[in-house]
């Protein structure tokens, strides 16, 4: 039961995201790389399933990139290139399961997006296509890393959460908690940090504050109070 799950729920999201990546991402005109939202499925898959699913997953869903049209390289490339991808990334799955933070992934979808251009590219020169010389490899490397990058934090946590529902995973109900995969904390890994800090820093500085003398004293006390309560329950939120 556990392999019918992963292999429904991983050929629904190959199928969602070929199709998405044809119909909308190739459509959209952008200069150098197409971002490529099949490469992004298969490393949170990867991420959670480990590397022989990686591999399993990787080499499927480039094998439907290959015959899907307007397909024009030789059917197995992309098959070779994702393949090869899905197994590194699985290599980085945490041995917890749970992720840290969001820096480990964001290094591994740049990796993954420079090495999977760079393997397309080197296997086309082997069989006489060299499409990627004349549009220039480093502009495709740059794009593809920064579109990539960009679209992560949107599509790989929701992946890696579906995946661990799917498996009954209890670390799936906790996304959204400390130590979970939600976007939203991939989107604001660094600017979290600073709120955090930030508000620690108020709350300092209110605690260290004079009291009030003569009549004002009291009222001066309790306001502080209220505000130090305040302080401390938006900081829970924030954080």
């Amino acid at each position: 039961m556990l392999h019918l799950n992963r292999i429904l729920l991983s050929t629904l999201l190959v199928l969602f995201a070929l199709l998405t990546q044809i119909c909308v991402l190739a459509r959209l005109q952008l200069p150098g790389a197409v971002p490529d939202l099949l490469l992004l499925v298969v490393l949170g898959l990867a991420l959670v399933y480990g590397h022989t699913g990686g591999a399993l997953i990787g080499f499927g869903a480039g094998l439907l990139a290959d015959l899907a049209p307007p397909a024009d390289h030789a059917v197995g490339r992309y098959a070779l290139v994702l393949c090869v991808i899905g197994y590194l990334a699985g290599l980085a799955k945490p041995e917890s399961g749970q992720l840290r933070s969001a820096t480990g992934p964001m290094l591994v979808v740049v990796g993954a997006a420079i090495g999977a251009t760079l393997l397309y590219a080197g296997v086309g020169e082997l069989v006489g296509d060299d499409a990627a010389r004349h549009v220039g490899l480093s502009k495709l490397l740059f794009t593809a890393a920064l579109y990539d990058l960009l679209l992560a934090p949107f599509a790989v946590p929701l992946i890696m959460t579906l995946a661990r529902k799917a498996e009954n995973d209890p670390m799936a109900d906790s996304a959204g908690g400390p130590g979970g995969d939600s976007a939203s904390r991939w989107i604001s890994a660094a600017g979290g940090v600073r709120t955090a800090r930030a508000g620690r820093m108020s709350r300092l500085k209110r605690i260290g504050r004079p009291a009030r003398i003569g009549g004002q004293r009291g009222g001066g006390l309790l306001a502080k109070a209220g505000k130090g309560r305040t302080g401390r329950i938006k900081g829970v939120k924030r954080l």
